[in-house]
């Protein structure tokens, strides 16, 4: 935890806030990407990348292995963060994605309660049923223009997310 002492602040200024930390995996290799079709979403047969929640005590690359593995069977070597997606909840907890990629894994491809995971073919791309902001993530897993989603919270709504770089 990190609190200012109040020198030049004007008083003691609490600097902590509550944090959800999550992790999400851009695997592909030179024609294709892995996508999951994630239950428990309000979106049928929607697409995301393949990821989860950082345990506590967890690094973040562990985190991030130890999720792809539950969720697609796959060992996934040298993973390389690449950026975030972050907004705030309506509860103030901020909300953090740890956006990493890599070409490097292993095994045998399989499909979780998670949803079921499977290669799109990068052609396929434009007709992919993505959600939650996949497209815009793709310009951050994919160029090294960006390396934030953001979603400003303001009145007590969400503004549409901005791609930072």
């Amino acid at each position: 935890m990190c609190h200012l002492n109040g020198i030049g602040t004007g008083g003691n200024m609490n600097r902590t806030q509550e944090v959800e930390l999550t992790n999400m995996c851009f695997i592909y290799d030179e024609n294709r990407i892995l996508v999951e079709e994630k239950k428990g979403t309000k979106y049928t047969n929607g697409l995301v990348f393949p990821g989860g929640h950082i345990e506590q005590g967890e690094s973040f690359r562990d985190s991030v292995i130890r999720e792809i593995k539950e969720e697609t069977g796959l060992d996934i070597f040298e993973p390389q963060p690449c950026g975030f997606k972050d907004w705030i909840q309506d509860d103030g907890t901020r909300y953090i994605v740890l956006l990493y990629k890599t070409n490097k894994f292993s095994g045998t491809l399989r499909s979780s309660e998670e949803g079921h995971v499977f290669w799109l073919d990068r052609k396929d791309l434009d007709d992919a049923n993505f959600i939650w902001d996949m497209r815009e993530l793709m310009e951050i897993f994919e160029t090294d223009q960006y390396s934030e989603f953001f979603f400003e919270y303001k009145n007590g709504e969400h503004e549409p997310g901005r791609l930072l770089r």
